[in-house]
């Protein structure tokens, strides 16, 4: 008889993105992304941080203040989107922890991913989300809050 406890494919491609926030160099927001087409195959992933070449011990980590990361952090979307190395991304799924901002919406939009999968809206009354479900809601792309049946996967290196 099959396990019956298997993780979803939505839990599965989450979970890969959470893996891949786990990546990031950022002291106070980790996000991950997995970009992933109609056969369930994963293009690519992508974390927030600094774009390659840039040290992340030459540029500012700090969030307030007369210099902070935001002017060179690389968002998790745009990295995976970029990861892709030029693969098609039409028609595709992306899964990130947190909702889009509109910058990565233009991205995401221009790459031709259909659907957008996040677990965080946290910024919802923000101008720049508003931006983002506006421009992604007219370009015809899908999004949608995954709600989760279990709190955790677990992880172990240890195999039996």
């Amino acid at each position: 008889m099959k396990r019956k406890d298997y993780i979803s494919w939505d839990e599965y491609f989450m979970g890969v993105a959470l893996l891949a926030a786990q990546r990031s160099k950022d002291p106070s927001t980790q996000v991950g992304a997995c970009i992933v087409d109609s056969s369930n195959v994963i293009l690519s992933t992508g974390y927030n941080g600094f774009p390659k070449g840039c040290s992340d011990d030459d540029f500012p980590w700090e969030r307030e203040g007369s210099e902070t990361k935001y002017p060179f952090v690389v968002h998790a979307e745009l990295n995976a989107i970029l990861n892709a190395n030029g693969k098609s991304l039409k028609d595709s799924s992306l899964y990130v922890a947190l909702f889009p901002c509109n910058e990565c919406a233009k991205a995401i939009i221009q790459a031709g991913i259909k659907e957008v999968i996040y677990l965080s809206d946290k910024y919802e009354n923000d101008k720049m989300t508003q931006a983002s479900k506006r421009m992604l809601t007219s370009a015809g792309v899908n999004f949608r809050e995954l709600i989760l049946s279990r709190d955790e996967i677990h992880i172990s290196f240890i195999t039996d």
